[in-house]
């Protein structure tokens, strides 16, 4: 095996891993797939759509009359009027509340379900990020992997370099031993990552609600998406579902107060009683035994305030915590985004110094192969700078799915929407 040409096409083939790509890469339209089944699947977002459709029956409830009353009386011992006995009473009643209060409770009702979907929403959204979270570990093994097997087949073949000096006297046979050191810990790694492998599987099926050990796509190459930061300004986070839905409950605190004031107004109830007359004997009279038909309006009259102006003070000191927690929660918004671009820039910093360290050292070793495939010297050093190389490449690695993963968290932040 020609080990320099081995070593060239190893380096390029990293070099092509790390190329920046512009927003919306690669990496993002494999996820789509994964967002689109969690989206489906997760029972923990499937609970939070059952809250948004059960805060959406309220409307109805809310947006209703009472029930009207209907009741029936029998005289036991007949009440006797002029025109003969009461047998029988029938009474019907429906009561109004104050003009608007329906209107005001349907606009409590409505808001609250907006909030609701808009707390659908966050949890969507943060579905999202720990689907990202749980897939880039998965890429970052496969790489972790896959380095690790190349440098098992490149210190095979070092072991050959070595053997075939050894035996032609131009090297010490401790350089194979070496070698076997080496090849001994490789191996040993690449049956530690397979092992974490497993794990990692059943965080990302968990959250998609499959079988633990539901196989999973992992791409082979990663393209990795730039970002363009936008301006730290009051409107950054203004499409942030926790902000809209903080918003929302603050409206519906206003229309809740609405209501108080209005169920502190009387109520009016209109009905009508129906009363079976019979006739009296003996008697010729007009309207004999003619049945009573009496419309009846009443009104209730709010005379203990207390409740209704501790309704209103609640709304408002409502209206205030919802506020506050808004501000609080655009605070740590704020906060999170300024921590996740530093890890950003920190991270693409350190993938354009890996990639330089890498192909530094590639040549490096390159050079030291050479000069020990002529005279059999410096074997040892020639497999630290190797390691070394093994080195840089796991660091790049970890940058990489680092740098995915923030991504993936400042689109939560920013609170921007997936084509799911």
């Amino acid at each position: 095996m020609n080990i320099l040409k081995y070593q060239k096409t190893s380096l390029t083939l990293l070099t092509i891993v790390v190329v920046f790509f512009p927003k919306y890469s690669q990496a993002q339209s494999s996820l789509q797939e994964y967002f689109t089944l969690a989206a489906e699947q997760n029972p923990g977002l499937q609970a939070q759509n059952a809250r948004f459709e059960a805060a959406m029956q309220q409307i109805d409830q809310v947006n209703s009359l009472e029930d009207p009353t209907l009741s029936f009386g029998y005289f036991i011992s007949p009440v006797e009027t002029r025109v003969g006995p009461q047998r029988a009473r029938f009474s019907f009643n429906q009561k109004f509340p104050w003009f608007g209060t329906l209107k005001a409770r349907g606009d409590v009702a409505a808001l609250q379900a907006e909030a609701a979907y808009q707390t659908f929403i966050d949890a969507r959204n943060q579905l999202y990020y720990q689907v990202a979270a749980a897939y880039y570990p998965l890429y970052e093994l496969q790489q972790l992997i896959d380095i690790e097997q190349e440098n098992i087949e490149l210190l095979q073949s070092y072991k050959q370099i070595a053997t075939s000096q050894f035996e032609n006297a131009k090297g010490p046979m401790a350089d194979v031993l070496r070698v076997d050191l080496r090849l001994k810990e490789s191996e040993t790694e690449v049956e530690i990552l397979k092992e974490k492998r497993e794990m990692l599987f059943t965080t990302f099926n968990m959250l998609l609600d499959r079988e633990p050990l539901a196989p999973v796509k992992i791409m082979d190459t990663l393209t990795m998406a730039d970002f363009n930061e936008p301006g730290l300004t009051d409107s950054l986070f203004a499409g942030h579902p926790q902000l809209r839905e903080l918003a929302l409950q603050q409206k519906a605190m206003q229309a809740k107060e609405r209501v108080a004031q209005l169920q502190g107004m009387p109520r009016l109830g209109f009905g009508l009683d129906y009363v079976l007359v019979d006739e009296r004997a003996g008697t010729e009279m007009p309207d004999n035994g003619k049945d009573v038909l009496m419309p009846t309006v009443t009104v209730s009259i709010p005379i203990f305030r207390k409740q209704y102006q501790a309704r209103q003070k609640e709304a408002q000191l409502m209206q205030e915590a919802y506020a506050r927690q808004e501000q609080a929660a655009r605070n740590s918004l704020t906060d999170s985004y300024q921590q996740t671009l530093f890890e950003l820039y920190k991270n693409r910093q350190y993938i354009e110094l890996y990639q330089e360290q890498t192909a530094q050292t590639q040549q490096v070793l390159n050079l030291m192969f050479s000069a020990y495939a002529n005279d059999g010297q410096n074997f040892e050093e020639l497999l630290r700078v190797q390691q070394q190389l093994l080195k840089y490449r796991r660091l790049l690695a970890e940058a990489i799915r680092q740098y995915q993963e923030q991504l993936a968290e400042l689109d939560y932040i920013l609170g921007k929407e997936k084509n799911s």
